[in-house]
């Protein structure tokens, strides 16, 4: 699970807009929301956007721990 909110604050940290961000990873605005939204994208979506917006711990975004209560 991805924390959503994390990655979308250092997209605006270099810049840079979610439509953006989709297009460098090759998918469209929409469906780049559309995983936002559910938190879930693939390894290499996952590899490019950390190289993008050279995230020094991708752990921390991208490999959340899932929470139940």
């Amino acid at each position: 699970m991805i924390l959503t909110n994390k990655l979308k604050g250092l997209i605006a940290e270099k810049g840079l807009s979610q439509s953006d961000v989709a297009k460098e990873i090759g998918i469209t605005p929409k469906t780049f929301y559309e995983k936002m939204k559910i938190g879930v994208f693939g390894s290499d979506e996952i590899e490019i956007m950390i190289e993008l917006l050279d995230i020094d711990d991708p752990a921390a975004i991208f490999f959340a721990p899932k929470v139940t209560l």
